[in-house]
């Protein structure tokens, strides 16, 4: 038994039966499952099918190094039979199939992150709750919506037949696994059906759901044939087998062949999701790297999206034959959420991951299928807005990435980001640059923006102030990713992106000559007070000066225009990672009560007023004090002082 899977022994075991208990996830989503969560119990032969259909893809595979696999038999298909007596419904395939250790480890638990995230939010709601499980992606389970007994026998391919194994479960928290014999290579799974699922014992609906659902499963699907007996009248079954489904892949046929429900099944095939994807895009390229691909943008992120570890691509066939599953190297890692398939006819049928790395038709690939995919989310943002803020939403921090990966695309990705700003007040991400600039006042020629960790620090940001009085739109950036980001972005149609917290305020034609000249008598007249405000916080502070940038607030910090932002040295630090260290930048506002009362003071406070204008300005900021009693005894004894 392998370690670290979950599994606990129920009861004694013997040398050729063992009864396991299911990992607790399991326990929980078999639960689910048997109190019919979900409404269409079709598609528990569409699961089941489609997993047959991959492990007869996974034989072909591990037979072009290993021939003796195939066991002289190299046709792979799927069998799906019914016992109307024995109340069952089986189906076989003849592909690779499990060891013992593989049996317990992909029908006894769940091994993929975020599992336990995902049971957290089930909320109890029957629709809901459908909805997340399909997005987990649990296919082998969804035989317990219409059985009360699941048996699987399977044998691997190579091993004799004796060393096939049989396992068992009634869906009540236990199974049973033991050894048996099996002549053909693959796995057979039988469904004992509940009382009340009588209707699947029929052979129309069998083929029925399988050409609804399977149609585009390249492997045949077989089940015998059915003639009308004329002299009994009824339907009598043959031995002769018939295939049910058009057997062909799906990406090979022409796009005038396709439907768009076919194209939607596939989706849920190749990407073992539930929902119906997004959006689509299937070509065939000619020219120095020939290939085929059918990617596909999913309508939700799968739980596993920010794992390091998990692999995320789309599947690689080479001439149609089943190379591997998530090629990454296929596709740019900030398209990473794209499924679906790329066919080649060039590169060769032993390619490994390695391979892939360093091959020339690889890149060729990899940049038209970022291409393609590009092309796909722009013609979502043009004619399909309220699809594109799905997307967006779902996806839109990992779109954000390719802004640092893909500088031959760096302008078509800034098109496609979208933002929070003060224009409408809300967290939604709504606005684009070129939505933007397109606003942008007369005699404007910066972008500006503000990051913070919320949309409510960034909103209420002191920063914000004149910006707001003199009606000047700026973009609020709140995404862990946005800081990384813009350390590669310069402009965007000519106009450089400002952040309203760096540097000094320069708000160029924006700005009136008779502002400026009035600007320039405060600023001389509050020398003494910025040279006293200096001497105080020494060390604490890089400089002190007069700003124009507040209305409401006493004071703000900034960092000047090459430093990094204290933002971004807060998430460096909360990630574990050294920040360089950039003191900041006070600025006052010389019209704040605040700042009258600073002026007033006599040299036995003033060092005390001067360190809460800075912590102040720094709390505004988002950033933690490095002495927050120091802060609280000082505040009160200035309170104090004042109703003295």
């Amino acid at each position: 038994m392998r370690a670290g899977m979950g599994l606990v022994i129920a009861m004694s075991q013997t040398n050729t039966s063992e009864t396991l208990g299911f990992q607790t996830e399991v326990k929980q989503l078999l639960h689910l499952m048997i109190h019919s969560l979900y409404s269409n119990k079709e598609i528990f032969l569409r699961e089941l099918v489609s997993n047959a259909s991959d492990a007869c893809d996974k034989l072909r595979f591990e037979a072009i190094d290993r021939p003796e696999l195939l066991e002289g038999d190299g046709e792979t298909a799927i069998r799906v039979g019914f016992d109307k007596t024995a109340r069952t419904i089986t189906i076989s395939d003849n592909g690779i199939g499990m060891t013992r250790d593989e049996a317990i480890a992909n029908l006894g638990t769940i091994a993929r992150s975020g599992t336990r995230e995902f049971f957290q939010q089930l909320t109890g709601d029957k629709q809901k709750d459908a909805q997340l499980i399909g997005q987990f992606g649990v296919g082998f389970y969804s035989s317990f919506i219409v059985a009360q007994k699941v048996t699987v026998v399977s044998r691997r391919a190579g091993l004799p037949a004796d060393q096939a194994i049989r396992w068992e479960s009634a869906g009540d928290g236990e199974f049973t696994i033991s050894a048996a014999e099996k002549a053909g290579r693959g796995t057979d799974i039988i469904l004992t059906l509940r009382e009340d699922e009588d209707d699947f014992l029929s052979s129309w609906k069998l083929r029925d759901i399988l050409r609804r659902y399977s149609d585009h499963i390249s492997v045949p699907i077989l089940m015998k044939k059915e003639e009308w007996d004329a002299e009994k009248s009824e339907q009598v079954t043959r031995d002769e087998e018939e295939t049910v489904n058009q057997a062909s892949a799906l990406w090979t046929r022409s796009k005038s062949e396709i439907t768009d429900e076919q194209y939607a099944e596939f989706y849920k095939h190749v990407a073992h999701d539930f929902e119906e994807p997004l959006a689509w895009s299937h070509n065939r390229v000619e020219g120095r790297s020939e290939y085929t691909q059918l990617l596909y943008v999913p309508r939700r992120a799968p739980f596993d999206m920010w794992d390091r570890n998990k692999k995320h691509g789309v599947k690689l066939y080479v001439k149609r034959v089943f190379i591997m599953d998530d090629a990454e190297q296929l596709l740019p890692g900030y398209l990473r959420f794209v499924r679906g398939v790329i066919d080649s006819a060039d590169l060769p049928l032993n390619v490994s991951r390695e391979i892939l790395q360093e091959s020339r038709d690889v890149r060729a690939i990899r940049e038209g299928s970022a291409k393609r995919v590009l092309s796909l989310l722009e013609d979502l943002a043009e004619n399909r807005k309220d699809d594109y803020a799905t997307f967006w939403t779902e996806f839109g921090q990992v779109l954000k990435e390719g802004v640092g990966e893909d500088a031959a695309n760096l302008e078509r990705i800034l098109k496609l980001l979208r933002f929070a700003s003060t224009q409408d007040g809300t967290p939604a991400q709504t606005v684009s640059l070129a939505d933007y600039v397109s606003r942008m006042k007369e005699g404007q020629d910066k972008i500006y923006y503000v990051t913070a960790e919320t949309f409510a620090a960034a909103s209420s940001s002191p920063h914000l102030e004149i910006f707001r009085k003199k009606g000047i739109e700026v973009l609020l950036l709140t995404d862990r990713v946005d800081e990384w980001m813009l350390s590669f972005v310069n402009e965007f149609d000519g106009k450089p992106l400002t952040s309203i917290a760096k540097g000094g305020l320069d708000l160029g034609a924006l700005a009136d000559e008779e502002e400026k000249k009035q600007q320039d008598e405060v600023s001389e007249e509050l020398k003494p007070v910025v040279e006293r405000l200096k001497a105080a916080l020494g060390e604490a502070v890089k400089d002190v000066r007069v700003t124009f940038r507040l209305v409401d607030s006493p004071a703000c910090v900034v960092v000047d225009q090459q430093d990094m932002s204290q933002h971004l040295q807060r998430l460096l630090k909360a990630a574990g990672q050294a920040a360089p260290e950039s003191r900041p930048i006070l600025e006052i506002n010389p019209g704040h009560p605040l700042i009258a009362r600073v002026r007033q003071a006599g040299d036995a406070d003033f060092g005390q007023w001067a360190r809460l204008l800075l912590d102040q300005a720094l709390l505004a900021e988002g950033a933690s004090l490095e002495d927050p009693a120091a802060f609280v005894r000082s505040m009160n004894s200035l309170l104090l002082s004042q109703a003295s």
